[in-house]
C-alpha cells in the first residue's frame, strides 16, 4: 500500500465517521475536535510504548500498540487533509531538510 492508498483509506473511514457523528450528534466533528481526539490517542500511545519497554503493565500491549499507532496515523492523515496540507510533499521536504542539517552537524 502506498501513501495515496493510505490517505484514501483514511478519508473513506472519515466519511463513515462523519455519517455516524451526524446520526449521533447532529453534526460532524470540527477540526479542533479531531485534533483533541488525536491528542487522546497520543496519550494512549505513550502508555503503550511504556508497556512495550517494560515500565507499565498492559495486557496484549504489542497488538494494542499497533492499533494505536494506526489510529494516530489515521488522525494525522485526516487532519492534514482537513487543513489543506499535502502531507506527502511536506514529509519529503521536511525529512530532506532535517537530513541535510544532521549531516552538516555530523561533518563538523
Amino acid at each position: 500500500m502506498n501513501f495515496s492508498d493510505l490517505e484514501k483509506a483514511a478519508l473513506q473511514l472519515n466519511e463513515l465517521y462523519e455519517q455516524l457523528e451526524v446520526k449521533r450528534w447532529g453534526r460532524v466533528w470540527t477540526t479542533q475536535e479531531l485534533a483533541l481526539g488525536f491528542v487522546g490517542d497520543v496519550g494512549d500511545l505513550a502508555k503503550l510504548v511504556q508497556a512495550h519497554t517494560g515500565v507499565r503493565t498492559i495486557a496484549d500491549c504489542h497488538a494494542k500498540l499497533g492499533h494505536e499507532l494506526s489510529d494516530c496515523l489515521w488522525s494525522i492523515l485526516v487532519l492534514a487533509n482537513k487543513c489543506g496540507i499535502d502531507l506527502q510533499a511536506e514529509f519529503v521536504r521536511n525529512t530532506r531538510e532535517i537530513s541535510e542539517y544532521v549531516s552538516g552537524e555530523l561533518a563538523k
